[in-house]
């Protein structure tokens, strides 16, 4: 590589084809053009007699100069040219890429293999071999496998096809591979990270590989900075009607938005929710609020901003809303409900359950996870053994005690029982109310409180025998059971000694009482059951690295049902397990990467003299594309000057003499350069005249406006990012858009456009009362407004400034956009909405009638789409994406195409005959 200050140049051999310029130059100098025919006209005979033939000898030394610059601008691209280049890498064996692919890398693996990318050329340039070394195992071996050395080529193509791993890395074992490594020279190696520490136990082998490393040559380490920290989710817990879900980041330090979608099946957005991680905390809870119905629908909820199996949960039976089924013994459930046992279980359980009352036939009719039972005593023939069948195949049944159970106890019982039971005053009796004891640790109930308030006056008991001890859950003070279980095939049959009303005990007034129902309905299997003993689970959808159901690979191993009861599943995952979906469509297993990470911490403990880098461009700019983009450029410039010489091409009267040819090339280049000033002002060209020419231009062309707020920033913001996306719908769609223009709502008549984007400034004056009724009118006679808070975070309700804004006007009740609106299938199929930021909800009508051809009239949200869509005058893209992969500005630009074909064709989309054609390329 030869360096020359800030520029270099990767292949400096190239260069000496400099030297053959001169002779180029003389080549062509005495080489003169072919001559062109011109054709006189008999008056021009008579007109001048004496004829002078002009043939030039030479090429024009203009033309000359034109094309040694064209082939000088070849050679120099041959040779490789870089801008402001990389630091030569230290050392002179091979270089060793040491790349995090486990689950936590998923999240920008873009940049990951940009950086690769430039390594790996950058290791080419010296000639040097690339060695690659994965720390996560590999789904065929189960061990991380160092690749290499090798040279350049083949790195690339290993670079090109690595992909992140769902499951945690393993950076001991990535240690181990390091062994057979024999290098020539010494190397250096680049630790691509994915900023975690390792835990459990691989704990400790960040300083151990960073070390091997250091005594191989020498390593430097890159991370993401820490306003990108890896995000976790762990199972949520429900919170009555709520669903709490617990969000861990690796480090803390900022401030930092997060947003939760929970999803159905089908794909459907069933509740989204945000929160935001405190500067100085790691942990932060997004509360989703559900529905019943919708809750035993969820099945997946995912972080938006995070394509990583760690930031997707799978919710199985286990997290559903499961229903109860209350059965009463007693005739007075109704006519005395404060005495009825059904009545406080009924309260106790709806926070968390589907109660249904019902006869025992009834209930069983439907899928149920638990049975209830209060006091009832003997059963039928048919009933008891309707009900051992339905606890044998996963049901978990659920008896109070009562009187007419303990005269009349059936085998439906965990444990034989006494006659009669026990009460104050009786021969088996004490003479103050018993109190419970503390739970076991190992039990159901282990970890619940014992209020000391709670007590028991009377009781059914349990006739000694040697499992007693084992089949009991809670007990009294004195060591009587109070809570009984049996395990029957795969259900339970479970019994409490006391009454479900206050009647034998007050437990049922304490909140002890709700804890344990919820302990119990937890433990039930669900309305599926649990896999028959001995039972194989196959893998049915599992997650790939960048946090998607995928069909699982051939090298996933059905899970087995008594080792996933046994071991922890943290144990389990891996590349012969990956997290997902196990068994069938019917009875899904749901096994998730966050059981596999105990602690979510950043990447410390590093030898003192490793070098820490950041991920990001590193200030080289490649400067042969543009080179031989101008090359390509004069050549086609050279091609028509040739046809002009020779006469093939037919110019109006241009005489090519005494520098004639350099005034028409000037001239010619003057009126290119003219053009494309004037169409890149073309592309938001104000409007000059008063308001009837205004009105002329906009209603002859289809103009895409925006609201001016008095902000240069944001208006001149506003307006490339308008004219870009007109540019994208001239390319993309048959709609023809002018471009952008400017309105300002005190004065401009509205009605001429289809779309307004208002973006919302905190500087932006309040509008009239004759402005707010020329939006209304808009607003009623079909125009559509795109309301853009452009704050990242947007959720309704959350800025003062913006209901001020829109406080008068005529807006019906907004909701987050549905999965199956209009707006999601105008033009494309799309599932977000994008822009300059993502996470933030987009709302629209939430119930959009037949007016306005069911058209919602505004569309609210604050993901800055504008400074997505936003673009120069060469067509480049003004502003950064957030995250920032370009697939982001992608879906921006879709999302705006939707926008537009949306305000102009209406509830097109929401035809049923486009169905089939939807489904089709929707693959179902």
């Amino acid at each position: 590589m030869l360096s020359l200050g800030p520029l270099a140049f990767a292949a400096p051999w190239a260069l000496l084809a400099l030297a053959v310029l001169p002779a180029l130059w003389w080549l062509l100098r005495v080489t003169p053009p072919a001559p062109r025919t011109v054709a006189f006209p008999a008056i021009r005979l008579l007109r001048d007699l004496v004829s002078r033939e002009e043939t030039p000898q030479r090429t024009p030394p203009w033309l000359l100069l034109l094309r040694i610059l064209l082939a000088g601008l070849v050679i120099l691209a041959l040779a490789r040219p870089l801008l402001n280049p990389d630091a030569a890498l230290p050392g002179s064996g091979p270089l060793l890429l040491v790349v995090d692919n486990g689950w936590a890398a998923g999240r920008d693996w873009p940049a990951r293999q940009e950086m690769l990318g430039r390594l790996i050329d950058q290791a080419d340039r010296t000639g040097r071999e690339v060695a690659i070394l994965p720390t996560a195992p590999a789904a065929a071996t189960g061990v991380p496998r160092l690749i290499g050395p090798m040279v350049a080529a083949d790195a690339r193509r290993e670079a090109q096809a690595l992909q992140p791993q769902p499951w945690p890395g393993d950076r001991r074992a990535a240690l181990a591979a390091l062994d057979d490594l024999r290098p020539r020279g010494s190397m250096h190696a680049i630790w691509l990270s994915d900023g975690l520490g390792a835990d459990g136990p691989g704990a400790g082998g960040d300083a151990d590989l960073a070390a091997r490393l250091v005594r191989l040559g020498g390593v430097e380490v890159v991370e993401d900075g820490p306003d990108r920290p890896a995000l976790l989710l762990r199972p949520p817990v429900a919170d009555g009607l709520s669903l709490l879900v617990p969000v861990e980041r690796a480090r803390s330090g900022l401030p930092q938005p997060v947003a939760v979608r929970a999803s159905g099946a089908d794909g459907r957005l069933l509740a989204a929710g945000s929160g935001a991680f405190a500067a100085d905390a790691r942990r932060t809870e997004v509360r989703l609020d559900l529905p019943t119905e919708l809750r035993n629908e969820v099945t997946e909820v995912r972080l938006d901003g995070q394509s990583t199996a760690g930031a997707t949960i799978l919710l199985d039976e286990r997290w559903r809303r499961r229903p109860v089924g209350l059965v009463s013994g007693r005739p007075d459930a109704e006519a005395q409900p404060l005495l009825s046992d059904l009545y406080y279980l009924e309260r106790a359980l709806s926070p968390f359950a589907e109660v249904r009352r019902g006869t025992i036939t009834d209930l069983l009719q439907r899928d149920l996870a638990v049975l209830v039972l209060a006091d009832v005593g003997s059963l039928s023939v048919p009933e008891a053994e309707r009900l051992a069948e339905w606890v044998q195949g996963g049901g978990m049944l659920v008896r109070f005690a009562g009187p007419r159970l303990a005269q009349n106890a059936d085998t439906l019982v965990p444990v034989r029982l006494r006659a009669g039971d026990r009460a104050l005053g009786g021969a088996l009796s004490w003479s103050v109310p018993a109190r419970l004891a503390p739970f076991a640790a190992d039990g159901p109930f282990g970890g619940l409180p014992v209020p000391a308030d709670v007590t028991v006056a009377r009781q059914v008991l349990a006739e000694p025998s040697v499992d007693l001890g084992e089949r009991t859950w809670a007990r009294l003070e004195d060591g009587t059971p109070l809570v009984t279980a049996e395990r029957r095939g795969s259900g339970h049959v479970v019994l409490v000694h006391t009454t479900a009303s206050p009647e034998w005990s007050n437990l049922s007034l304490s909140g002890l009482f709700v804890q344990m129902l919820q302990r119990l309905v937890a433990l039930s299997a669900g309305v599926a059951g649990e896999a028959e003993a001995g039972g194989a689970l196959p893998p049915l959808e599992l997650l790939d690295g960048l946090g998607r159901l995928v069909p699982p690979p051939a090298t996933a191993f059905p899970l087995a049902s008594e080792r996933l009861a046994e071991t922890p599943p943290g144990d389990l995952i891996g590349p012969r397990h990956p997290p997902g979906f196990y068994g069938t469509s019917e009875a899904r297993r749901a096994l998730n990467l966050s059981a596999a990470v105990a602690e979510l911490r950043p990447l410390e403990g590093l030898p003192p003299n490793v070098a820490r880098g950041l991920y990001g461009s590193r200030g080289e700019l490649d400067l042969k594309p543009a080179l031989l983009t101008a090359a390509l450029a004069l050549a086609v410039l050279d091609l028509f000057i040739g046809l002009a010489l020779r006469g093939l091409l037919p110019l109006p009267r241009l005489r090519f003499r005494r520098g004639g040819m350099a005034a028409g090339l000037v001239l010619l280049l003057a009126a290119g350069l003219a053009a494309g000033l004037r169409a890149d002002g073309a592309r938001a060209q104000p409007v000059t005249g008063g308001p009837d020419a205004r009105a002329v231009q906009a209603s002859t062309q289809n103009w895409l406006a925006y609201v001016e707020t008095g902000d240069r920033s944001v208006d001149a913001t506003s307006r490339a990012g308008l004219q870009g996306l007109a540019e994208q719908l001239n390319r993309r769609t048959a709609v023809e858009a002018a471009g952008a223009m400017a309105v300002d709502l005190e004065t401009d008549e509205l009605a001429f456009f289809p779309l307004i984007y208002w973006p919302v400034t905190e500087t932006q004056p309040a509008i009239s009362d004759a402005a707010r009724q020329r939006l209304n009118e808009y607003l009623r006679h079909g125009g559509l407004i795109l309301i853009d808070t452009r704050d990242r975070g947007f959720s309704m309700g959350g800025g003062s400034r913006l209901e001020e804004l829109l406080r008068g006007l005529d807006i019906p009740p907004l909701a987050p956009v549905p999965p199956d609106h209009v707006l999601t299938k105008a033009f494309y199929l799309l599932q977000d909405f994008p822009g300059r930021y993502v996470g933030g909800a987009v709302w629209v009508e939430a119930e959009e009638g037949r007016a306005n051809d069911g058209v919602s009239g505004v569309v609210v949200g604050g993901n800055d789409w504008a400074g997505a869509w936003a673009v120069d005058a060469q067509g480049r893209a003004l502003n950064a994406v957030v995250p920032g992969a370009e697939r982001q500005r992608e879906m921006a630009y879709r999302f705006g195409v939707n926008l537009v074909m949306y305000a102009l064709t209406g509830n097109y989309k929401a035809d049923q005959v486009h169905v089939p054609a939807i489904l089709e390329r929707l693959g179902q």
